[in-house]
C-alpha cells in the first residue's frame, strides 16, 4: 500500500504518447482526433458492479500493481490516463461491465513485470485514432455519459466510431482537488 501511495504522489507522470491529427468545435464542444500509440497496458475487468464503484476498484488495483505488487516488487512510476472502457447500455447508461487499463511506462513496455493479483492481464493493444473531449473535476458516469452524448452530437452523423463502447479517461490522483483533467474518447473505426 505504501509502494502504491509514494508511486501516485511522488512520481512523475508518463504521458501515453499521441498525435494531434486535428482539432474542431461544435455547438460549444472543442474536440480533439489523435493517434493514441500501441503498446502493452495492464488491465483488470469487472462485471456486476455500478460504473462508479467498479472503476474506483480496478484504478486501486492498478495503481497497487504499478506501486510494486508484481513479481519484481518494484515501482514502475505512474501513466496517464487511467482508462476504463465503458459499454453504453440501450439507455445511456452504462452496463455493469467495465475494463480499467494503465499504459505499462516506457522503461518496463519490452519486459512488463507479472501483477501479484492475477486479476490484471497484461495486453498487448495497437495503435488507435480517437474523437476526445475534456472536462473538470471528479467524474462520475453520469458526466462521462454527459460529455460523451455532447461528443456524438458535436461530431455528428458523418464521424464513423465504435458505439459499443468508449473510453472514460482519467488524468490526475485522486487526492488532486482542482484543476482535474477527464476525457471522452470515441475509438475511430
Amino acid at each position: 500500500m505504501l509502494g502504491m501511495v509514494k508511486n501516485s504522489l511522488l512520481s512523475t507522470v508518463e504521458a501515453w504518447p499521441y498525435r494531434l491529427l486535428s482539432k474542431g468545435e461544435k455547438d460549444q464542444v472543442s474536440y480533439e482526433e489523435r493517434a493514441c500509440g500501441g503498446g502493452r497496458f495492464a488491465a483488470v475487468e469487472l462485471v456486476g458492479k455500478p460504473f462508479d464503484e467498479a472503476s474506483k476498484e480496478g484504478a486501486v488495483k492498478l495503481l497497487k500493481y504499478v506501486g510494486g505488487s508484481n513479481d519484481k516488487g518494484v515501482g514502475m512510476g505512474m501513466t496517464a490516463p487511467v482508462s476504463i472502457t465503458a459499454f453504453p447500455a440501450e439507455d445511456g447508461s452504462f452496463q455493469q461491465k467495465v475494463k480499467v487499463s494503465l499504459r505499462i511506462p516506457s522503461q518496463f513496455q519490452d519486459n512488463p513485470p507479472r501483477p501479484t493479483d492475477e486479476s490484471i492481464k497484461i495486453e498487448e493493444r495497437q495503435e488507435m485514432t480517437i474523437y476526445s473531449t475534456q472536462f473538470g473535476g471528479y467524474a462520475k458516469e453520469v458526466d462521462y455519459v454527459n460529455y460523451a452524448a455532447k461528443l456524438k452530437a458535436a461530431l455528428g452523423s458523418d464521424a464513423a466510431y465504435h458505439k459499443d463502447f468508449y473510453l472514460c479517461n482519467g488524468y490526475d490522483p485522486p487526492m488532486k482537488p482542482y484543476g482535474r483533467r477527464n476525457e471522452i474518447w470515441l475509438v475511430k473505426e
